[in-house]
């Protein structure tokens, strides 16, 4: 698989009330079809921007993945669940500007980090619920927010069980040390324990709901501390036991970001690999049939 130059381009995709959401949209050139992802970037569900995850999408597109990186809206614009509905929106618009990317509808997926990586698990297993898919797209009405395949790297999978252990076992992280930790941030998001309870992913599964289940590549240093394992091993295996197709990739070393923070790191490189692989791998069946 060659190494593609890409150029970027920035775009409003969305507005609410005259502010308008931007995708980073990072295009490979060639002639395609192309893969395509929306991603979705962390910060407690509370802080980020488009640019979080550059160190990431960068490199995803230079393998031949169209990245749309996305704003979207954070306290104090909008607690849970609108993020979760601006990434619906964000998915039902890629999709709707696919050709135009060099890519096609049915090759869209999604991709997030931390608590991103939440949002793009949450929004794929339930993407007709109608909190989520309740922002209309009148040039696009039938298209929704189904896609057939998610990246999630060091997801915050049950937002609940992050905050609990956290409140009794306290993580220093330098991004939160002035609001409290993220546990105490993200429930400028949440407001609420049933929420987060409720917007699980974890417990979603757990709960027995009627889910969608698209196929995952989910990836975490089994040492990180930010985001508890034992959340990540109970999500793997409610979702292979829900029938639901996961690949999990572990990786060492620190920081427990170092994918996105130490992009020059053999470790990055290798799990960047391995997204790109999964990814086209994912698609190939849709390039041949087109």
């Amino acid at each position: 698989m060659g190494k593609y130059e890409v150029d970027i381009e920035e775009i409003e995709y969305l507005n609410h009330n005259g502010k308008p959401l931007v995708a980073r949209v990072f295009k490979p050139r060639g002639k395609g079809p192309f893969p395509a992802v929306i991603d979705a970037h962390g910060g407690a569900w509370c802080e980020g921007t488009r640019m979080n995850n550059e160190t990431i999408n960068r490199p995803v597109a230079e393998g031949g993945v169209v990245v749309a990186a996305l704003d979207f809206r954070n306290p104090p614009d909008a607690t849970y669940p609108g993020s979760v509905a601006d990434i619906n929106y964000g998915v039902r618009w890629l999709k709707s500007q696919a050709t135009r990317f060099n890519s096609r509808a049915d090759m869209v997926g999604s991709m997030g980090t931390s608590s991103g990586g939440h949002l793009v698990v949450l929004a794929a297993m339930k993407p007709n619920d109608p909190r989520y898919a309740a922002i209309p797209m009148p040039s696009a009405p039938n298209l929704d927010a189904r896609v057939p395949f998610v990246v999630t790297l060091w997801p915050v999978i049950c937002p609940i069980g992050r905050y609990r252990t956290h409140v009794k076992f306290p993580v220093s992280d330098p991004a939160y040390k002035n609001v409290g930790g993220p546990a105490v941030r993200q429930v400028s998001y949440w407001l609420t324990e049933a929420a987060m309870i409720e917007g699980s992913a974890n417990l979603i599964l757990q709960r027995g709901e009627k889910v969608d289940l698209p196929n995952i590549l989910y990836t975490q240093n089994p040492e990180d501390a930010l985001h508890p394992g034992q959340y990540m091993e109970e999500f793997v295996a409610g979702y292979r036991k829900a029938g639901g197709k996961l690949q999990l990739e572990l990786f060492e070393g620190q920081p427990y970001d170092l994918v996105r923070s130490k992009p020059e790191s053999e470790t990055a490189k290798q799990v960047i690999a391995k997204i790109i692989a999964y990814i086209h791998q994912q698609t190939e069946k849709q390039a041949k049939a087109a």
